[in-house]
């Protein structure tokens, strides 16, 4: 049991409320809030990397149960094999190497909120189960007959259709109307565009506190690029390319080519080049952690700030957004000099 709770702690540390400003958002909140002070019981429907998690959190912050543990459950994660016995417990000797009796995650949640992430996942055996613990809140540890009773509220999440697995007999129908008592929809982020300037500006303030590095300022270039990108990966991957693009700034300015290239517009065959510049491949660099491509985008950068300022490196670097002696160690990384023609005018 402390291992699980121990585990929670860890998960949801630091969660903040949910950011937007959106009208997808403003229903998502109102709806939370309309649920959130009743038992009943929630189905968060959403693509991955929408949140689900974190509004199932505010859904038990809000309700009177917060003051209980709030245990999270991702059955996609889990074999099958495992899951009865992570879900219910087991005692010793239950199967072959159950070498020691396991508290089961409703008995954990016991009094407070059990969110089951993946619910579209999970075994029709173990939805059985699943079943008679929503209807008269019992259940038994694998190994024993011993009935335990739970009070426990469900907050389930899914990013499929479960009214077609219904129709298709993957998800049993009355687990499915047991669920979803109160239906919830997350938007995924490309319908809630005007929300990500807030969730850049959240993300690039926690990351920089986290990372100990100054907070970098976002140019115009970059946000209207991150605005207009379609987020497959939704706010997991906006979170994780502001926190790339937080340590590529180094506290400067973050500038396209911190972007990833699918973002930024980047040609896949690497060849921009800068005039004078040379070629726009990365001199020498391996390109491990980077595409050639990436690198060759910033090197053309750095070559045209310097020679619209007449290769004035500190003046390049303000208008890069980094320091000087950053923008000297690109220039030995890219092998980047002047061309001889510049010199001499």
């Amino acid at each position: 049991e402390n291992v699980y709770l121990h585990s929670e702690i860890r998960t949801i540390a630091g969660y903040e409320e949910i950011i937007g400003q959106s009208e997808a958002i403003r229903r998502v909140v109102a709806q939370a809030e309309q649920v959130a002070p009743t038992d009943s019981n929630v189905l968060i429907q959403g693509q991955t990397g929408t949140g689900k998690e974190l509004l199932a959190h505010v859904i038990h912050l809000r309700s009177p149960r917060q003051g209980r543990p709030f245990v999270t459950v991702n059955l996609a994660s889990l074999p099958s094999s495992l899951l009865e016995s992570e879900l219910f417990g087991r005692e010793k000797g239950a199967y072959t190497g159950a070498l020691t009796r396991q508290t089961g995650r409703f008995e954990v949640a016991d009094g407070g909120t059990i969110f089951l992430d993946e619910i579209g996942e999970m075994p029709m055996e173990t939805q059985a189960k699943l079943l008679r613990v929503l209807q008269q809140g019992e259940f038994e540890r694998l190994g024993s007959t011993r009935t335990l009773k739970v009070n426990v509220r469900i907050v389930a999440a899914t990013n499929r259709d479960l009214k077609s697995a219904v129709r298709n007999g993957h998800f049993r129908e009355d687990l499915y109307y047991r669920l979803n008592v109160f239906p919830i929809e997350l938007a995924p982020l490309r319908r809630r565009q005007e929300d990500i300037p807030l969730l850049v500006e959240h993300f690039a303030k926690r990351c920089s506190v986290s990372l100990g590095v100054p907070q970098p300022r976002l140019s115009d270039e970059a946000m209207q690029l991150l605005v207009m990108y379609a987020w497959p990966g939704n706010i997991r991957e906006l979170q994780n390319i502001v926190e790339r693009a937080v340590l590529l700034a180094e506290g400067g300015e973050i500038l396209p080519w911190h972007l990833p290239r699918e973002i930024a517009g980047i040609p896949s065959n690497g060849t921009l080049t800068a005039g004078g510049g040379g070629s726009g491949a990365a001199g020498g660099a391996s390109g491990e952690g980077q595409s050639a491509s990436l690198w060759g985008y910033e090197k053309a950068l750095i070559v045209k700030a310097l020679h619209e300022n007449k290769w004035n490196q500190s003046q390049a670097a303000r208008a890069l957004g980094i320091s000087r002696d950053n923008l000297r160690y690109r220039l030995k990384k890219f092998n980047i000099q002047r061309p001889e023609q510049e010199r001499k005018g």
